[in-house]
């Protein structure tokens, strides 16, 4: 007794025959993995040369390279190529631009925690003060 083409176990949806492999698509891996610039291309829909360009025009983006000079993204790679991608593509940003501003971020100083004043004043009594305002106000209300 034979088993119709469509019901055959192992074939996808799509009519494709399954290899039996496990899917490597970049969407199963998890989100600390590294990518190669083959899965981040197929993953963000941009040329492999691009990605190579973009690592000579944004010093933020550094893949690690190993022998071969075959590229590892790192999910904060990953991250950055998503942003320029968003700021020259969508957003209407030239490379110059993109670079000024990751520039920008980039040497923004962070106050440390030592800076910050030690006499900071508690918000905690204007807080009281208007939570009883509003009790009043709903009393006043409910009247």
């Amino acid at each position: 007794m034979s088993v119709p083409a469509e019901a055959m176990p192992g074939d996808a949806d799509d009519g494709a025959p399954s290899t039996g492999e496990a899917d490597s698509t970049p969407a199963t891996k998890a989100a600390a993995a590294f990518r190669t610039i083959g899965e981040l291309a197929a993953d963000t829909g941009l040329p492999q040369h691009i990605l190579r360009y973009w690592e000579t025009r944004f010093p933020q983006l550094r893949p690690l390279q190993r022998a071969g000079n075959r590229r590892y993204y790192r999910a904060e790679d990953v991250a950055l190529v998503r942003r320029i991608d968003t700021l020259l593509n969508r957003e209407g940003y030239t490379v110059r631009g993109v670079q000024q501003l990751l520039a920008g971020e980039k040497s923004a100083p962070v106050a440390p925690l030592s800076a910050i004043p030690a006499q900071v004043e508690s918000p905690l009594p204007a807080l009281k003060a208007i939570r009883a305002l509003l009790a009043q106000a709903l009393i006043e209300d409910a009247a």
